[in-house]
């Protein structure tokens, strides 16, 4: 009995023991649980994304930019990345061996990257879509897609130096892509991979993210097209090293194109020379030569000591400044104010710059914006070199008057003829009109930068005056068809550094003008760098000048203000079978000036083929331009075919009314810049 109840208390005694230290186990064990699921909550479930889930940084979907017709110039588009989990392939050397064989690429790099025992590597980034479809094909372990953004530029070259390029990752490295990247550029996306305990993909889900704003230019997409083209033939034709055009509207100072040969591919970029992506229009100086002389002759008018009609000595085409001697390319000997700027007499033109004295030049120099940037939104653009008056020697006040001792760059140039063309007020150019959200709301909106310069009447005068070099002086050959045009030609000798002389081989030949006279729409700069054999500005660049300015008033539908020449040769439609006016769709008369042509005879016959011949190659080269598309025929068809086939050759609509297309805008069968906004009433 005794033993029995020992034997009880001995085991409530151990159960009492057990059951306290089940107690403190169960409470040091919650303790613990409470410890990491409370307190080390954020610390563990750090630690398990890190081993189950791999964020990747997805690029950011920029915004589109416009041209001023709200035709797409720059645009992201989806494209599909290439990525591998090194942990989930089984056959590295298999793998790397098939993937090279699709994507082009080296195995031993591919190889070496997939070896790697990380748990993540791209294998190619924003891949063509044949190409990510040859890659999911092939079914490997380990291997996966992700979708990014890629910029695309749908014009290639067109516009490229304005509107720069983004790279790999989508951030802006040059022109508008750069300068503007903060507002452009939006916000990077995640993309989270989850993987389970042996390293397999098993989820993914991406974040999504804010589109970047939208960028408006000023530029016209047709106007850049025909600018590029005929700069590129111009440079092709006078063998130069390179060229610039600009056009722009002299009352506001937007940018309606700006040219660079060579140029390049901005969809290609790496591929491109450092000379094709350099943008010469804002970067690179030069001196102007004659064209500079309009900063003399408005100096003088607005200071009073010139009149158009009075008479100036030009002492038989020679003067000598500081032992320094100036010559003119031909004897004059007494010419009015008027002739020495139609012929371009630079001593007639030191003769002024002498009434006007340094300081006062030095004074427009400054007010005409030379030695300063423009301000225009682009990147890298160069101040010029203007040495302040303390430093001219007793020669300088004659050369800079004729456009040495001076580097400008060509847009300031641009900038100098339009304040002239402006009634005297020089505006800021630009080539961003606004920045827009995606739902159109405007943010930001361009106001340029205004100041005179010259009185209204004064800029009157000397246009005047320039119209005058155009119809009887040096820039003859800038005449336009149905237009007026006053500008200046330009004949600047390059100095060489290595003789410490000005070059008698090289030459910068420009020509700076605009049109019409009266109420002028467009200012046009043309500068080639290095021309031969012909290298003056009235022989080389005025010639550009006409076939830009025409083309630009045409876009623009500037009524004429003048009656076209008579014409005495027409190209018409029964030249269809050569493939030329018929075929392409061009107007159906060109005119050949009658002050061109050479005398009777076989001369003037041969003159007339030789005229035709370059007619039908011009039309040839409009017609194989893979950038033009022919407007179709939309009447009689309904509103879904009519969006099928501008969607097939890349045009806009923007319809008006159902039913039937009656009417339509442009014609059809004309010739237009793909992304050309077509407008079509349905009835």
């Amino acid at each position: 009995m005794i033993k029995r109840e020992l034997y009880k208390k001995t085991i409530r005694r151990r159960l009492v023991q057990l059951t306290g230290l089940l107690s403190v186990w169960m409470l040091l064990v919650g303790g613990r649980l409470l410890h990491v699921q409370v307190a080390q909550h954020e610390q563990w479930r750090a630690q398990a994304d890190r081993q189950q889930r791999r964020a990747i940084r997805v690029t950011a979907v920029r915004g589109t930019i416009y041209d001023r017709a709200g035709r797409e110039l720059a645009k992201s588009v989806e494209a599909s990345s290439i990525f591998a989990v090194p942990v989930e392939i089984e056959d590295v050397e298999r793998t790397a061996r098939e993937l090279a064989r699709v994507l082009r690429m080296d195995p031993a790099t591919l190889r070496e990257r997939l070896s790697e025992r990380r748990e993540f590597v791209w294998v190619k980034r924003k891949v063509a879509p044949e190409e990510a479809e040859a890659v999911k094909a092939l079914g490997l372990a380990g291997i996966h897609f992700v979708t990014e953004n890629k910029r695309t530029y749908p014009n290639g070259e067109l516009a490229a130096h304005v509107l720069g390029y983004a790279g790999i990752d989508e951030v802006g490295l040059e022109g508008l892509e750069f300068a503007y990247d903060r507002e452009i550029r939006g916000e990077e996306s995640t993309v989270f991979v989850y993987r389970d305990a042996r390293g397999r993909t098993y989820e993914r889900t991406q974040r999504p993210v804010a589109r970047g704003h939208d960028l408006v230019l000023t530029l016209d997409a047709t106007i850049q097209f025909h600018v590029e083209r005929e700069l590129r033939e111009a440079v092709r034709r006078a063998r130069a090293r390179s060229g610039v055009a600009i056009v722009l509207d002299p009352k506001t100072g937007e940018i309606l194109a700006l040219a660079n040969v060579p140029t390049f591919d901005p969809n290609a970029f790496t591929k491109a020379s450092e000379e094709a992506r350099r943008n010469r229009a804002i970067r690179d100086l030069y001196e102007p030569g004659s064209v500079f002389k309009i900063v003399t002759f408005a100096a003088a008018l607005e200071e009073g000591v010139l009149r158009p009609n009075e008479v100036i000595e030009c002492l038989g085409g020679h003067i000598v400044l500081a032992g320094h001697t100036i010559r003119d390319h031909r004897p004059f000997f007494r010419l009015t104010a008027r002739e020495v700027l139609e012929h371009s007499s630079n001593v007639g033109t030191i003769q002024i710059a002498l009434r006007v004295g340094a300081e006062r030049l030095a004074h427009y120099i400054e007010r005409f914006g030379f030695g300063r940037r423009t301000g225009v939104e682009l990147p890298g653009e160069a101040r010029g070199i203007v040495r302040p008056v303390r430093r001219w020697t007793p020669a300088s006040v004659g050369a800079i008057a004729i456009g040495q001792e001076i580097g400008v760059t060509p847009l300031q140039m641009a900038a100098a003829i339009a304040t002239i063309a402006n009634e005297g007020v020089w505006v800021q150019p630009h080539v961003v009109r606004a920045v827009r959200s995606r739902d159109g709301t405007v943010i930001a909106r361009t106001e340029p930068e205004r100041r005179r310069v010259l009185s209204a009447a004064s800029a009157r005068v000397l246009a005047r005056m320039l119209e005058g070099v155009v119809e009887r002086g040096t820039g003859q050959l800038a005449q336009l068809s149905g237009y007026s045009a006053a500008g200046k030609t330009g004949t600047a000798q390059q100095f060489d550094p290595r003789t410490r002389r000005y070059s008698r081989t090289r030459y910068v030949a420009s020509f700076a003008g605009f049109a019409p006279v009266g109420d002028p729409r467009v200012v046009v700069l043309v500068a080639l760098d290095h021309p031969r054999p012909k290298y003056t500005g009235g022989e080389v660049a005025a010639p550009v000048f006409k076939r830009i300015a025409e083309a630009a008033l045409h876009a623009l539908n500037v009524p004429p203000d003048r009656s076209p020449e008579r014409p005495i040769l027409a190209l018409r439609t029964n030249f269809a079978s050569e493939g030329t006016v018929g075929e392409i769709g061009l107007v159906e008369t060109e005119a050949v000036r009658l002050s061109s042509l050479p005398p009777s005879g076989t001369e003037a016959r041969d003159f007339l083929t030789r005229s035709l011949a370059q007619a039908v190659a011009s039309a040839r080269s409009v017609r194989d331009d893979p950038r033009l598309v022919r407007v179709p025929d939309f009447r009689g068809q309904g509103i879904r075919a009519v969006a099928e086939q501008c969607a097939r050759i890349g045009l806009r609509l923007i319809v008006s009314g159902s039913g039937r297309a009656v009417r339509q805008e442009p014609a059809a069968g004309t010739l237009v810049v793909r992304g050309t906004t077509c407008r079509v009433e349905f009835q």
